[in-house]
């Protein structure tokens, strides 16, 4: 038996599918994978993503100890509550994890993978040691995602009025502190939503009265093929320790100028023609992480992440390559089948939005 979130019982009451994820028992889908996937892009959805890791930070030197830790500028915050997404890198420039810090001033709020838990935990508290920085883990506390184009209005629905109208006031990317919930204009779908983190005792009544306002529970599964259509990375899939942003698709999360994070560095020296971008593939054929990848008939890479789109109906992929051109394929099953590289994300807002990589 794995770690177990708030709302496990509401899963297996529902009849979830149970897998391993990261260490915890959590709920792949309830039935359709595809209906679940439609749910979000049409109306709206709602993830159980409490298996993720919650952390506060305390103390007066909190915004120096994020500049020393992540790649992404904290200084260029400019609205409270403002939340950054950004990687967090060894040394030598690998992504140790991706993660997403809220400006709440004391105490800041971070979010971060679970897989990764013990290993970010170890690295920040070593890190943290230079600063007058505390890191508290918040184990207390539950994150339902809400997701889709209803997604505002039906939590609107099932919290209270003075929530409700600090939620409204929100901008994308900004979250705020509202009787005792975080409530975030965040998500990893592509579509309006919100990440609400809650005291864990409140979560399960949350969770009836978004099902009560006829919002979907959606699983790990569709959730992986909205955030492949909308582009986002997969930690341990699109990127990890071996490969630096540059080559995930992550430069514009970056800021070397003027800066001495851990990485920097390696940054500026490391070169490497990698790189990540979107495959298509015509017809019905489905693209699959490790699938080799070439051009020209060469090979360049493989597929880091794939599935079939069920708002395309097609197949489409993340692949880290060394070269892109005009004349790219996927070796499938022993086939070469042809693919069109292209600028992720593939879907916004459940519409295609994909445009053909230049060469």
């Amino acid at each position: 038996m794995g770690n177990r979130t708030p709302l496990f019982d509401k899963h297996e009451v529902l009849g979830a599918k149970i897998v391993d994820f990261g260490g915890w028992d959590m709920p792949i889908n309830y039935g359709s994978q595809i209906e679940e996937h439609h749910a979000v892009r049409a109306d709206a959805g709602v993830f159980d993503v409490s298996h993720m890791t919650t952390v506060e930070l305390h103390g007066s030197e909190v915004p120096a100890f994020l500049d020393r830790l992540l790649a992404n500028d904290f200084s260029r915050m400019t609205r409270p509550g403002q939340a950054m997404y950004s990687a967090m890198l060894r040394e030598d420039g690998g992504v140790l994890d991706d993660l997403i810090v809220y400006d709440t001033g004391e105490p800041y709020l971070m979010v971060m993978n679970c897989a990764t838990r013990e290993k970010d935990l170890s690295w920040m508290n070593q890190v943290a040691t230079d600063f007058d920085c505390t890191i508290r883990e918040r184990d207390d506390l539950a994150i339902l995602a809400v997701q889709g184009p209803n997604a505002l209005e039906k939590v609107a629905a099932t919290i209270s009025d003075v929530q409700a109208k600090a939620m409204s006031e929100l901008k994308l990317f900004q979250g705020t502190w509202t009787e005792n919930w975080f409530i975030a204009r965040t998500g990893y779908t592509g579509e309006k939503g919100v990440e609400v983190i809650l005291p864990e005792a409140e979560a399960p009544a949350f969770w009836d009265r978004l099902l009560d306002a006829d919002v979907k529970p959606i699983g790990l599964g569709a959730r992986d093929t909205l955030r492949l259509e909308a582009g986002m990375n997969l930690y341990g899939s699109d990127m990890d320790e071996t490969v630096t942003p540059f080559e995930s698709n992550m430069a514009n999360t970056v800021f070397l100028e003027g800066r001495d994070f851990i990485g920097a560095d390696a940054l500026r020296k490391r070169q490497s023609d990698r790189q990540l971008v979107g495959l298509v593939i015509p017809g019905k054929g489905v693209l699959r992480a490790h699938y080799t990848v070439y051009s020209n008939g060469k090979e360049v890479g493989e597929i880091t992440s794939g599935a079939f789109s069920p708002t395309l109906q097609q197949g489409i992929a993340l692949a880290r390559v060394s070269e892109t051109s005009s004349s790219m394929t996927v070796e499938i099953r022993g086939k070469h089948n042809e693919v069109t590289c292209v600028e992720p994300p593939f879907v916004r807002h459940g519409k295609q939005v994909y445009k053909e990589k230049p060469n």
